[in-house]
């Protein structure tokens, strides 16, 4: 854990980001997603995707540092429309802020 947190301090030092802010969940998928993970990567920010049964595969999932099914047994544009599910994961995983995409 040592070094996780030292390459994470330096990571921070080098974007230039040294705010409360460390942890982003993106409330969408594909392009859009994979577009803010990078740049909150750039900034040294953990990200967190969340992911539909039927786009459990796609690109968006694996990009992110973290990810979660929700809106289990919708349809896909509805498991992203789940409020209630997206703050439930971004509560439980320590996120603190929800980018809508």
């Amino acid at each position: 854990m040592g070094s996780h947190s030292s390459v994470d301090r330096v990571r921070k030092l080098q974007a230039g980001h040294n705010g409360p802010l460390k942890k982003v969940l993106v409330a969408n998928r594909g392009e859009i997603a994979i577009r803010v993970f990078r740049t909150a990567h750039e900034l040294a920010m953990s990200t967190v995707a969340i992911y539909s049964h039927e786009d459990r595969m796609n690109a968006h999932r694996y990009k992110s540092d973290e990810s979660y099914l929700v809106g289990k047994g919708l349809a896909p544009v509805a498991a992203y429309l789940a409020q209630e599910d997206i703050i439930r994961i971004a509560l439980e995983h320590g996120v603190d802020m929800i980018h809508p995409g």
